[in-house]
């Protein structure tokens, strides 16, 4: 039976173009979707940098400063205060020697080139020396100063004359940049000096943090970084290390023990200025007072947020009169976050502690 054949249609241009409308219009829906979802995670890509970053910076200082002070068996309690404040960056012998007393040393505000070890310094920041011994020994492979080095220090044990009988405190330790320089022997040794068993020996941590303007030259990134004194096969000279990108800011106050009974009387961002100090022997005195710290960073991100603008100023702390330390609102296209610590320096706190 013969069945006539139907005519097929096709779309019509009209169909066409209503369905290319559609289709674009979809299409532009999902790629504002796609752009709005990966600014969003890019955004909050530079929050989890940029609070890492700062946590991180926060935490470095503050587990430096709770080892503060720290020089293994050796009690610094009797050892005499320096004739002038000490230089952190003099990599001579002697002049370690004489800062040791000092186990933290600040500067509150810092200008630029202030100390000449530490380049690019963002002027009106603080800046910490923090000295201790480290809490493994140089023989550990581990140890952490051992990538560098570091100069070393050992703590006498022996009860003879030539050593903790001598009444001496500069024969109480040894402190050097070769094994030659390491003389102290441990508790079996005899009347005879130079004789027993070698005291253990440590690296001595002697580090600057402060705020650089970049962490490499010209990138106009703000950048904690850290100088400390390396020591090259006996050579001693200062190294600088990055630590962490985005810190802007670092303001430190310092708990005073006024009393001598390990506790924090007052807090100063200055402490060589404080209760109207004004000699070199009153203001050490009061460095070798300071029980405690309160650690103050401003972080912000790295890359700039299109459409924010930072309007916010921050309160970091105080000042050495006791006003607000107010760091003024930026009004860039930065986010920032400020980050606080309080931290107590256990070593010298607990040799004050009745």
């Amino acid at each position: 039976m013969f069945r006539p054949m139907h005519r097929q249609r096709g779309f019509t241009l009209v169909e066409i173009m209503v369905a290319a409308v559609i289709g674009l219009m979809v299409l532009a829906a999902m790629t504002t979707m796609f752009v709005s979802n990966s600014q969003s995670q890019s955004e909050v890509e530079k929050s989890n940098r940029q609070i890492e970053n700062g946590r991180y910076a926060v935490q470095l200082i503050s587990d430096e400063l709770r080892n503060a002070g720290y020089y293994g068996e050796f009690d610094p309690t009797p050892l005499t205060l320096p004739a002038a404040v000490p230089d952190p960056c003099s990599v001579v012998v002697a002049d370690l020697k004489a800062a040791l007393p000092l186990y933290v040393q600040g500067y509150d505000n810092a200008a630029a080139g202030q100390l000449n070890c530490v380049p690019d310094v963002r002027v009106g920041t603080d800046m910490i020396v923090v000295r201790h011994a480290s809490s493994c020994l140089t023989s550990d492979p581990d140890c952490e100063i051992n990538s560098a080095g570091a100069p070393l220090f050992q703590a006498a044990l022996c009860g003879n004359l030539s050593e903790l009988g001598s009444g001496s405190s500069a024969d109480f330790y040894a402190l050097g940049a070769t094994a030659a320089d390491m003389t102290r022997h441990q508790r079996d040794c005899t009347a005879t000096a130079g004789s027993g068993t070698p005291a253990v020996v440590r690296y001595l941590a002697i580090h600057i943090y402060f705020i650089a303007n970049n962490d490499n030259a010209g990138d106009g990134i703000p950048t904690l970084k850290r100088a400390e004194i390396v020591n090259n096969g006996g050579t001693l000279s200062v190294a600088i290390v990055p630590l962490a990108e985005g810190i802007e800011n670092l303001q430190l106050e310092y708990g005073i023990d006024a009393n001598n009974n390990g506790a924090a009387d007052a807090y100063s961002s200055d402490p060589a200025g404080y209760n109207g100090c004004a000699a070199i022997p009153c203001a050490l005195t009061n460095w070798t007072s300071v029980v405690s710290a309160k650690v103050h960073v401003l972080a912000r991100n790295i890359e700039q947020s299109s459409g924010y603008t930072d309007s916010k100023s921050y309160v970091l702390g105080d000042n050495a009169d006791g006003t607000p330390n107010v760091i003024a609102a930026a009004n860039d296209h930065y986010k920032r976050h400020a980050f606080d610590a309080t931290v107590v320096l256990s070593n010298p706190a607990g040799r004050k502690a009745p």
